[in-house]
């Protein structure tokens, strides 16, 4: 199945293509199997050969064994599967001093990409700041805010290095996705929601809106750029230059 879903890009992108492929592997049985059924019904209990209906439903040990199988599977894909995938991916947060960590914030319709600067610390933001030529009210004049940079709709990443993104939104509920990396999160006005992955292979990846968010949602679209570790430092050193 993995030939039908989008290039997998990041440490965690095979379990989630395992849950998705069982997933699917089920819903094939049951969807192959009550067609099997439906004919099958139709053909045994057409008016010729059963004039009087009977309401007392299906008897017998191999329905009562399909309702077990079924149920028994669903409790398998849930409990052996999804469920520590979920905690593995919820629990395991990377410590910010291993990672690279960056601010974004959503608005109508585009992605604001926020890097400390050379501190390491993000500078003072402030809704009253907030402008065209200044989208997420950075204070320049803070003691951590001069060097940082603020990127429009374009995230550069190193790859083999944990990424936390602090997904936050200007204005209406908007939602984070980047397919190759398998994440997505909801960014919602007033909560600071972090998301973290592991990108695996260097390339260009596309972020998408996918939360209808207004009229112009369907251009609400960013780029991730995976590169080399030192063609990531280089990027953030020319960005600093640009600040002087």
């Amino acid at each position: 199945m993995s030939s039908f879903l989008p290039i997998s890009a990041s440490s965690h992108a095979s379990q989630i293509d395992l849950v998705m492929t069982l997933v699917h592997i089920l819903m094939a049985a049951l969807f192959v199997g009550w067609g099997a059924y439906f004919v099958w019904v139709l053909f045994r209990f057409r008016s010729g050969r059963q004039r009087k209906a009977s309401p007392s439903g299906a008897t017998g040990r191999f329905a009562l064994s399909t309702e077990i199988g079924v149920v028994v599977a669903e409790a398998v894909l849930l409990v052996v599967f999804a469920l520590p995938l979920w905690y593995s991916q919820t629990a395991a947060r990377p410590s910010d001093a291993n990672a690279t960590v960056i601010r974004v914030v959503a608005e109508q319709f585009a992605w604001n990409v926020h890097y400390p600067g050379a501190d390491g610390q993000f500078g003072r933001t402030a809704v009253s700041l907030i402008s065209s030529a200044n989208p997420i009210g950075l204070d320049r004049s803070s003691p951590t805010g001069a060097d940082d940079i603020v990127l429009l709709s374009e995230m550069h990443l190193p790859v083999n290095r944990p990424v936390i993104i602090q997904l936050s939104s200007k204005d209406v509920v908007h939602s984070f996705g980047v397919p190759a990396m398998r994440v997505k999160q909801d960014a919602i006005p007033g909560v600071l929601a972090p998301i973290w992955f592991t990108p695996t292979t260097t390339g260009r990846f596309e972020i998408a809106c996918s939360q209808l968010c207004g009229l112009a949602h369907y251009r609400m679209r960013g780029v991730i750029l995976v590169e080399s570790e030192s063609t990531y430092r280089k990027f953030l050193a020319d960005e600093a230059a640009l600040l002087k």
